[in-house]
Order: structure tokens, then C-alpha cells, then sequence
């Protein structure tokens, strides 16, 4: 990674952050979105829950349109813990649609506690999923977190100094 961030010369740029829950990809992913915010570019953060509730949102509001030009328009998006929770049948339509309208166009940061082999039947729609990997993977960047977590690497060094005292 570079030591500066600048979503507009490098547009299209996308990461993956993948590995299990408590390895720092949610942090790394929002201290980039800070640090590309500190140097004036819009960002938007969202859990992919939110995201795809927003767009149902947006979709029975007739807004759809207008959120969708929203989400292709800002710099750098952040869509954080894929995998977590589970998601409507419409997720990899939508989050389809999202990636295509910003491929090449503006920087994204996806962050999953699931490998990519898991996402066609986490998203239950494996055509959708591929195209989204087509995509993300194309001028992708993967970051593999892990393979422990920091909490409970943290509980355990407390736990070993709690005994030898």
C-alpha cells in the first residue's frame, strides 16, 4: 500500500481485506477512510447490511436512481463486513450494481470475514457473484488479515501473565 491516498488520480482502485473476525480489517479499512478524508476526499463508510438495506430503502422510495449516482460519485467507499450478517436474496444483485458503476471509475474497499469461494453461496446468487469478482478482482488488491485475532491474541498474552505471576 501506498503511504498516501488519493482516489482521484487513482481511481479504480479496490482491496479486499479478507480473513477472520478480530484480525483488523474493519480498522485498517476506516483508518484509510480517515486518512483520505484528512486529505480533503469524500468518503463513505457503510457495514454491507446498511448498504443493502439503504438501497431497498432507496428502491421502494423511488430513489434508487439517485442513491446508486450517489454511491458512483463519491471517491472512496468502504463496504465493511461482508459476511457477518445474513443478507436478502437481492444482496448480490445489488452490490453487483454497485461495483459495476464504480469498476474503474472510483476506489472501493470491501472488507469479509468469508473467503471469496463462500461468496456465490453466502450471496446465494453464484452468476451475480462472479461478475462481482470478475470485477473486484480485475485491478484488485488482497489483503489477507490473520491468521489470529488481535482480541483474543490480547486476552491470551493477559491470561499468561495473569499465571506466571
Amino acid at each position: 500500500m501506498r503511504d498516501t491516498i488519493n482516489p482521484s488520480t487513482e481511481s479504480g482502485q479496490v482491496h479486499l481485506f479478507l480473513g477472520p473476525p478480530g484480525t483488523g480489517k474493519s480498522h485498517l479499512a476506516q483508518a484509510i477512510g480517515r486518512a483520505a478524508i484528512l486529505q480533503g476526499y469524500r468518503v463513505l463508510y457503510r457495514e454491507t447490511h446498511t448498504l443493502i438495506e439503504e438501497i431497498a430503502d432507496a428502491t421502494l422510495d423511488g430513489t434508487r436512481k439517485d442513491y446508486f449516482a450517489d454511491l458512483a460519485a463519491v471517491p472512496l467507499l468502504i463496504i465493511d463486513d461482508l459476511g457477518m450478517r445474513k443478507l436478502p436474496h437481492t444482496a448480490a444483485e445489488d452490490l453487483l450494481e454497485v461495483v459495476m458503476r464504480r469498476y474503474e471509475r472510483a476506489s472501493t474497499l470491501l472488507t469479509s470475514n468469508r473467503p471469496v469461494d463462500d461468496w456465490g453461496k453466502l450471496l446465494g446468487d453464484t452468476a451475480a457473484v462472479t461478475a462481482l469478482l470478475v470485477r473486484l478482482l480485475h485491478h484488485g488488491h488482497v489483503l489477507k488479515c490473520g491468521p489470529r485475532s488481535w482480541r483474543t491474541k490480547t486476552h491470551s498474552d493477559l491470561r499468561q501473565e495473569v499465571v506466571t505471576r
